[in-house]
């Protein structure tokens, strides 16, 4: 057993930290002031090559493994937990499918873009009456010769605002629920397709929300990314993965409240001497500390558990959810510390750790709450029969 990162993934660690230091850092404040992402540091992180990190070389990519893009994941929640979903989104979710499913055009047209940063996606399976439960999902795919007909609506799409194309999850067989659903890739400028209202939130500001309108909205064949019936095995798959990389990023923002509440502790005076010193304060950084490596490891396990594994295997699916779990539910109490340690500062939007505790709500929908994680590994355990 060998709990040592490679020599490469601690350099590509370090390398990512600098970024978020240089160019994520300085800028989180402001992206939330403003609740924009600034598109030059978009720009940046093309340049890096950051969105090709999971991707095939022949793309523009690294091919790199599932642990070594949970590192980029964490490093970059350090910084700003709304930009670490949004880059998370571009390399990830929305470009996923392309590169696994699509044919060479297909790839050509939005993967290779995205990777450059040129293209924006958008990933998009959630319904007004579809969350938890994807089964119950309404919007549909019907086929029409060379081409598919969608219609449905859709919910807090990330990213959809500036979006170019998005993969859309539909029902192609009704009578099979989640495991009837398949999915398409669709352009922003598709007739039929809009983008509604942004939906405004107290928290994750710079990370953008909208509804989505598909009436009939008309798509070649070839968009359905890996054809018909198979999509409810694919998503199971990437439900798991993404699950793993929410922990990810629970990770970051966690090491980011625990810090900031650490360097307070050991300035603040109170009755003469550093708050760090009083017992109180010390054990709730001392749990902290021990709750967030503790949710680390699970995390890294899970993450090689997929590498060693595949993200559709039976053995994939409780380390995913457990993993998922145990990082964000130690980030809600990491920034519930964070903000406390501060005392009344931490009520001000003047220090990061205001930011932290108004964005950690994000986390627990990702990749599905806690309750149904939950649900999802007394399943495995053989409790629902």
């Amino acid at each position: 057993m060998d709990f040592k990162l490679t020599e490469e993934q601690e350099l590509f660690k370090e390398t990512v930290r600098r970024f978020v230091e240089n160019e994520v850092k300085p800028l989180a404040a402001h992206i939330d002031e403003t609740d924009e992402f600034p598109e030059e540091l978009w720009k940046k992180f093309a340049e890096m090559g950051f969105f090709g990190l999971r991707y095939p070389e022949e793309y523009g990519g690294s091919n790199c493994d599932v642990l070594t893009f949970c590192l980029f994941c964490e490093e970059i929640a350090r910084g700003s937990l709304p930009v670490a979903f949004q880059v998370t989104m571009q390399a990830f979710q929305s470009t996923d499918f392309i590169a696994k499913y699509g044919d060479d055009e297909v790839k050509e047209n939005y993967l290779v873009p995205a990777i450059k940063g040129t293209k924006h996606g958008a990933f998009s399976v959630t319904e007004p009456e579809a969350g938890s439960d994807l089964g119950s999902m309404k919007t549909t795919a019907v086929r029409d010769g060379d081409y598919f007909i969608l219609n449905g609506s859709k919910t807090w799409c990330t990213g959809a605002p500036y979006a170019d194309f998005f993969i859309i999850g539909a029902m192609t067989d009704k009578s099979k629920k989640f495991w009837g659903i398949d999915f398409f890739v669709v352009d922003r400028d598709t007739p039929g397709f809009q983008v509604g209202r942004h939906i405004p939130k107290y928290g994750m500001r710079g990370l953008k929300e909208a509804e989505l309108s598909l009436d009939n909205v008309r798509v070649p064949a070839k968009m359905a990314l890996a054809g018909t019936g198979v999509g409810g095995k694919y998503l199971q798959g990437i439900l798991a993965e993404i699950r793993v990389v929410t922990g990810a990023l629970a990770l970051g923002i966690a090491e980011a409240a625990f810090e900031e509440a650490l360097n307070y502790a050991k300035q603040r005076i109170a009755f003469g001497r550093p708050i760090g010193r009083f017992q109180s304060i010390a054990h709730k950084l001392a749990f902290l500390r021990t709750d967030l490596e503790a949710a680390r490891l699970m995390v890294y396990w899970a993450a090689w558990i997929l590498d060693q594994k595949g993200r559709e295997s039976r053995e994939a699916i409780m380390p995913a959810a457990m993993a998922k779990n145990a990082a964000c539910e130690m980030a809600f109490r990491a920034v519930d510390i964070g903000w406390k340690i501060h005392g009344a500062l931490g009520f001000s939007s003047e220090v990061p750790v205001n930011r932290f505790f108004r964005d950690a709500g994000g986390l627990y929908l990702g990749g599905g709450t806690t309750e149904i994680n939950n649900d999802i590994i007394a399943r495995e355990l053989g409790l629902y029969g």
